[in-house]
């Protein structure tokens, strides 16, 4: 006999499966486009620059998706990712040896995310204008570092093992930081299916009173949500830093809606207690490949933002509808 939670867990479940279904067509359908207009899009080395973009979305994705679940926003993520990769620049450049400033990016950026967590939970500022609030600081920071620096980036007089994390290659082939990405995420995915930690958050997401009179620790784990996105963010700043060969103040713009649409797309809610994470994977293949069927057809910088969003909107209700008719409503 199923219990009333049984029943609602499991039209959430079809709901996500059917999105995830309905995802995967419309990227096939992109795919084929792109293949259809130009052949060089199944090239190696496009797929590879594909990846390459869409492995800093699914990385700070990983921790996202946890943090959405439970009715939280990180809205900062694109200019800790930026903050973290200018002061990852100027701290090697100014003597730090290059595996210690990586060390201390990544510990600035879980210091924006604690900040971040401390506010909503504490100060009970809504998780929206908390980490908007958390953006423009870390903007003002990074283009603060970089005038100090002398310039717009932190460029000139890097160390020569400045680029290693962002251009080493394993086997020729792949890139070295993409594999350590892989590794986090699958550890990400494990900390999502398998953890008290997820339980939790989908817990306060799904009812955070309940949640609360159950015992759990809401605080705490919100918190420990923020963490994790900001730690994640602050890597991601360090690997594009790394691999673009200088510290960018600009870099990181747009990013976090990036990371948002993939997500929505995925069928995570922006209401909290609904996810998944292989949707949110297929999110951010749809957000690059569109991408990269952009560039490839020459269309400029800002022609891309409006036909990008106007696809993703779209795609988005298309989704609803075919959800509402797989599911009977």
């Amino acid at each position: 006999m199923h219990t009333e939670a049984g029943v609602v867990r499991e039209a959430k479940t079809h709901k996500v499966n059917a999105q995830i279904l309905i995802l995967v067509g419309v990227l096939l359908v992109i795919m084929i486009t792109s293949t259809i207009l130009k052949p060089r899009f199944l090239s190696y080395t496009n797929f590879m620059n594909v990846l390459t973009q869409i492995s800093m979305i699914v990385l700070v994705g990983s921790a996202g998706t946890l943090l959405m679940v439970s009715g939280n926003f990180d809205l900062s993520v694109g200019m800790v990712l930026s903050l973290t990769g200018v002061m990852h620049a100027f701290m090697s450049k100014n003597g730090v040896p290059t595996n210690a400033s990586i060390v201390l990016a990544v510990l600035i950026g879980a210091t924006f995310g604690l900040m971040n967590g401390l506010m909503v939970v504490k100060l009970k500022i809504p998780s929206v204008i908390a980490s908007l609030g958390s953006m423009y600081i870390a903007r003002g920071f990074a283009f603060i570092v970089a005038w100090v620096d002398g310039g717009a980036n932190v460029v000139t007089g890097l160390p020569l093992n400045f680029e290693f994390f962002g251009r080493a290659m394993v086997g020729g082939a792949v890139p070295l930081y993409i594999l350590i990405f892989i590794a986090i995420i699958l550890v990400c995915y494990f900390v999502f299916s398998q953890t008290n930690l997820s339980k939790c958050a989908f817990a306060i997401g799904s009812n955070r009173r309940a949640a609360v009179l159950s015992g759990i620790r809401v605080e705490k784990t919100i918190v420990m949500l923020y963490l994790f996105v900001g730690s994640l963010a602050g890597l991601a700043g360090v690997a594009v830093a790394s691999r673009v060969g200088s510290g960018a103040p600009n870099v990181g713009t747009g990013f976090e809606f990036d990371v948002i649409v993939a997500m929505v797309l995925g069928g995570t809610s922006i209401y909290g207690g609904e996810a998944s994470f292989l949707g949110m994977i297929v999110g951010a293949l749809i957000v690059g490949f569109v991408g990269n069927m952009l560039n490839l057809q020459d269309v400029q910088f800002f022609y891309q933002i409006v036909v990008k969003g106007l696809i993703l909107i779209a795609a988005v209700l298309f989704t609803r509808k075919i959800q509402e008719r797989l599911l009977g409503r």
